[in-house]
Formats: C-alpha cells, sequence, structure tokens
C-alpha cells in the first residue's frame, strides 16, 4: 500500500490522501466514511462501471454504516456535457442528498470530471471522493482538483477546481480494464516521465512486459510515483497560473484532435500523438532537444501505444481548433514544451508556456502528417 499526500495551498488550504493498494475497494467503506463523513453517499458511475463495480462500492459503505445511492448516467466522452451535469444535479435533488451529503466518483477520467463538477456546483459545493477505475484516472485525471465538461467548442472549457477530500486507487480493477484502454492510460504515465522524471521513464518502459500483463504491484508503483510528480506540481501550483502548465504537454494538440475526431479518438491515443507533435515544434523553434520527439515516440512504441498522425487531420484544422484551448493568450497559441526528456521547458522570462507561430506549428504538424499516417480504425 502506498498512501501519497497531497497539500494544496489556498485559504483555507487542503489536504487529502490518495490510497494506492490492491484489494482496497473492499475496505472502501472504512476510508471513504473516516475521510469524508456524510448523512449520506451518492456514488457517480457510468453505466458499464456501474454493472461492474456499483454494488462493490455500495456493500463497502453499507458495512460501514454509511447510506449510499448508486446514480448511474450513460457512458462515454460525448457525454460529459452540461446536459449530464444537469441530470445528475437534478437526480440528487430527488434523492434528497444535503449539503451534508458526500459525492463518490466511481469511473474513468470523464465520471471523474463530470461527478467532480456536479460536487462543485451542487448546493454551492459539497465533498466529493475519486475512486478512479482506469489507469489514466488513477495516474492522473483523479488527482488534482481539476472538474468539468466539454462544450462543442472544446474540451473542458466549462468547469471549476475543487478538491476531493479522499483518492482511492486499486489497481486490481485494472483487470477488468480493455488492453486499448490500459495503453491509452499508459500515455499519462509516459507524459510524467517526460516532463519531470526520465529515470521512471525507463523504469515504465522497462516494465512493459509486467504493465500489460496486469501486474498488481507493478501497476501500484506506477501509479504511485505518477501521483508523486502531479502532487509536487500541484502543491506549487493548484490553479494552473504556472508550473502546473506543463501537466498539458502534448494536450493543446491532443484536445483538438479529440474534437476534431468527434471523440472516436480516445484521450489517451490524442496525448500521444500531442506529444510527439508537441515535441517535434519544440525541437522547431530551438526549445527542445534534438531528438526528443524520436525519444518520446520509441518510448510510447515500447508500451503498445501508436503515435502515427492521423489521416484525417489537416495541421490547419488542428491549429484552428487549438485556439479553443484554455492557453491561448491574447489570440496566440502557447504551448507546454519539454527541454528534454525528464525536464519541462521555461521561457526566458521564467513563464511555463511557450508561444509558437502558427507558421512554424502548421511545417511541424505538415512534416508528421507526412510519415506513415494512420486510420482512426486503427486507434
Amino acid at each position: 500500500m502506498a498512501t501519497i499526500p497531497i497539500a494544496v495551498p489556498g485559504t483555507p488550504p487542503t489536504r487529502y490522501d490518495v490510497v494506492v493498494e490492491p484489494g482496497a475497494l473492499s475496505r472502501l467503506g472504512m476510508l471513504v466514511t473516516a475521510a469524508a463523513p456524510a448523512a449520506r453517499y451518492a456514488v457517480l458511475a457510468d453505466e458499464r462501471v456501474a454493472r461492474l463495480y456499483g454494488d462493490v462500492v455500495c456493500t463497502a459503505l453499507a458495512r460501514a454504516g454509511a447510506r449510499a445511492d448508486l446514480v448511474p448516467f450513460a457512458a462515454g466522452e460525448a457525454r460529459k456535457t452540461v446536459a449530464t451535469w444537469a441530470e445528475l444535479c437534478d437526480a440528487l435533488v430527488r434523492l434528497g442528498v444535503g449539503r451534508d451529503g458526500c459525492i463518490i466518483a466511481l469511473g474513468g477520467g470523464v465520471t471523474g470530471d463530470v461527478a467532480g463538477f456536479v460536487a462543485a456546483t451542487y448546493l454551492r459545493g459539497i465533498d466529493f471522493v475519486q475512486v478512479p477505475t482506469t489507469l489514466l484516472a488513477m495516474v492522473d485525471a483523479s488527482v488534482g482538483g481539476k472538474t468539468g465538461v466539454d462544450t462543442p467548442a472544446g474540451k473542458n472549457l466549462v468547469g471549476a477546481f475543487h478538491q476531493p477530500r479522499l483518492v482511492v486507487a486499486d489497481p486490481d480493477v485494472l483487470a477488468s480494464l480493455p488492453e486499448a484502454e490500459l495503453r491509452a492510460g499508459l500515455v499519462e504515465a509516459v507524459k510524467h516521465g517526460v516532463i519531470a522524471d526520465a529515470a521512471y521513464l525507463e523504469r515504465t518502459v522497462r516494465d512493459a512486459a509486467a504493465i500489460l500483463r496486469r501486474d498488481a504491484a507493478v501497476l501500484g508503483a506506477l501509479v504511485a510515483r505518477s501521483v508523486e510528480i502531479k502532487a509536487e506540481v500541484v502543491a506549487e501550483d493548484p490553479r494552473e497560473a504556472g508550473r502546473r502548465a506543463t501537466l498539458n504537454f502534448g494536450h493543446t494538440i491532443g484536445h483538438a484532435l479529440e474534437a476534431l475526431s468527434g471523440y472516436e479518438l480516445s484521450h489517451g491515443y490524442a496525448v500521444a500523438a500531442g506529444m510527439v507533435a508537441e515535441a517535434t515544434i519544440g525541437e522547431a523553434v530551438g526549445v527542445t532537444a534534438p531528438g526528443t520527439a524520436s525519444a518520446i515516440r520509441e518510448a510510447l512504441g515500447a508500451l503498445g501505444v501508436p503515435t502515427a498522425w492521423p489521416e484525417w487531420a489537416a495541421p490547419d484544422a488542428v491549429l484552428a481548433r487549438s485556439r479553443h484551448d484554455k492557453k491561448v493568450r491574447a489570440g496566440q497559441v502557447r504551448y507546454s514544451l519539454v527541454a528534454r526528456v525528464g525536464e519541462a521547458a521555461r521561457t526566458a522570462d521564467g513563464a511555463w508556456t511557450h508561444p509558437v507561430p502558427d507558421t512554424v506549428a502548421a511545417q511541424a504538424l505538415a512534416s508528421l502528417a507526412r510519415a506513415t499516417p494512420f486510420r482512426l480504425g486503427g486507434m
């Protein structure tokens, strides 16, 4: 078992633990009632996860003497919308959940984002707990307090910062995760290594076989180190005013690819292509060491993650879509870039994001588009 404390500065400061433990789901009731005592709990989960783990979680809460209701909703990134947020808020009203209630976000990144946004806004804010069931959510999305929904204009454009009271990651549940989703989750682990810890990236690649056969101990160590990296960044910059932008490496282009695909391309695979693209852009402007994009591509390839440029993604269309990114300033797209594997890059004046002329970015993306494009069905 690993317990990683998260300290978020503010008024008042927020502290919570991330528990990474095989089998933790079976004692979830004890963990949740100790960290987030409430009059009743609402377990928000998409329909697939609700079928797999809804009864397990509600039973664990009942054993701890807690009252819990399961609130399922339709699965998929396409349901990460204001409409779903409203649907879930209405469901909580019907259940009679008050300000002394607590939401449990049971599922992947979509569930964590939507349920967290519900918690941030329902009755002007109530407690919530993250119980991630995908690798991507365990290593990244469940930690740091970012919540929100997508709009037709882009991803995560409506949301709030709302820290959980507890995060419980049980690597055993990854046994039920589809292979493609497991590999997609590894993308965020690779990102953490690229921006902050080259040795962690090397270890992840070395452990690829054990990771892909779902070795719980190896997965637990992977999750714990990623959480440690993110915890350090979040503690320094809880509201993304500075260093936290480094966690968006690969996401400016990645989010644009997701949106252009109609969200058929998963977040993980979009970010994989986005990291290679943004490293290529960084090399083009002299911020990123030559060969970094190739090193990232090789690491992802060792984990079975494709990184080729989508054939349907015209560079001009991607750049146009990237203008909806939250890092746009004064009409110019700013990118989170790396200096080399293991180190994020800062500008001469200390900023963590870099303005890049569209002409330079377009040339970099065009160079990728000319090389071995993949079809959407291949992802």
